[in-house]
Parts: C-alpha cells; sequence; structure tokens
C-alpha cells in the first residue's frame, strides 16, 4: 500500500518514463511541482499540450516545426542541392550552432537497430529516397550524419547503398559524403560541440 496519493504516484510514474529519469530524479521533479504556484504549474502544463497540438512533421524534411514546409526547407538562402542526413531533430539544433552549414537536412528520427525491432522501415529512409529520386530538388549531395556508433554506421552503409542503386539507375548524380572521424566513435552528434562537428563537417569524405 502507497503512502503517497494516487496524483502524485502517477505523476512520479510519469516521470520514470522519460529517458535518464530514475526513480529518485522522478520524486524529486513531482514534489517539486508540488510546490510550484499553481499558475506557474497551468502554465507548464500548456507547455506540454503545446507539443501535439502546435507542432507538426515537416513533409520534406521530418524536422519538428511549427508550420509545413519548416523554415529551413522554405529559406530561398539555403543550398538546395546538399541535404545532410542526421538520426534526430536535435541533430539538426547542433549543426545549426555551428553557423557552418546551409544547406538542408533529413531527419530519420532514429537509426537501424536490429536488436530492438528498427528496421529501415521504422525511420524515415524511404521519405529520403523519394526526395533523391525528385528531380525538381536538384540534390547533388548527401552527407551521412549519423552517429559514430555501430547503428549509426549500419545505418549510413544502408542508405549508401540504396543511394548508389538510385544513381545507377537513372541519371542522378549524386555525391556520398560522411562525416570526418573529428568526433570520438560512440558519441552522439547532439552532444558534440560546435568546434568538433564544424570540424567533421568540414573534412567530410566521400562513402564508399
Amino acid at each position: 500500500m502507497t503512502l503517497l496519493p494516487k496524483a502524485l504516484s502517477r505523476l512520479i510514474e510519469s516521470f520514470e518514463k522519460l529517458p535518464g529519469i530514475g526513480p529518485k530524479t522522478a520524486t524529486r521533479l513531482a514534489f517539486y511541482l508540488l510546490h510550484v504556484p499553481e499558475e506557474e504549474l497551468e502554465r507548464f502544463a500548456e507547455n506540454l499540450r503545446a507539443l501535439k497540438t502546435s507542432t507538426v512533421l515537416c513533409s520534406l524534411c521530418k524536422n519538428v516545426a511549427e508550420g509545413d514546409p519548416c523554415g529551413i526547407c522554405s529559406d530561398p538562402s539555403r543550398d538546395q542541392s546538399v541535404v545532410c542526413v542526421v538520426e534526430q531533430p536535435t541533430d539538426v539544433l547542433s549543426f545549426e550552432k555551428t553557423g557552418k552549414y546551409k544547406g538542408l537536412y533529413h531527419v530519420l528520427h532514429g537509426a537501424i537497430d536490429p536488436l530492438n525491432n528498427i528496421g529501415p522501415d521504422e525511420i524515415y529512409i524511404a521519405d529520403l529516397l523519394k526526395r533523391i529520386k525528385n528531380q525538381e530538388l536538384r540534390i547533388k549531395e548527401i552527407i551521412l550524419a549519423t552517429n559514430p556508433n555501430m547503428e549509426g554506421e549500419a545505418t549510413a552503409m544502408y542508405i549508401q547503398k540504396q543511394l548508389s542503386v538510385i544513381s545507377h539507375q537513372s541519371s542522378v548524380k549524386l555525391r556520398i559524403t560522411r562525416l570526418a572521424h573529428g568526433l570520438p566513435m560512440g558519441a552522439d552528434i547532439e552532444y558534440a560541440d560546435e568546434v568538433t562537428l564544424s570540424r567533421a563537417l568540414e573534412g567530410r569524405r566521400e562513402y564508399q
């Protein structure tokens, strides 16, 4: 029998479902919110609701945005011939902080991970391939910027093979590149500093 009120217990359980949040942290957060002024708590709740009601996935790059297409895809000053393929929307934020990349993005929302039953069909690879086949987009280079770990490398290799087939079967001639090894093996792009990420981008190599 729990000594906590049901509302508090349920909130703790909800926090525990978040990545990186253990039982102790979840309990501490729940009790903190218990003492937050009601007005501030209502604003917090409204912000949570807005995550679903005020955001969409861009139909082109699959990034999280307020409108469709997103601000990057609809920006005429961006280089439309280069697409950087990343795993998560947070990776887009990391690249944008460098101020070095001026092309477009494609967000996969994951990586191929057979151990967790995540195959190519569970992430947005098919949508990327459709973008490449669209002659109107005139994409000339694909930067494979998946994370430098086993899942990221497997995803990059799979995409490279699919792009090679498209390039051979059509008039689309693509340059396929991979970020340089300025990123340590096993590190996530999301946590890389701007200087390291900039060097990895500038030193990207042909991917074969």
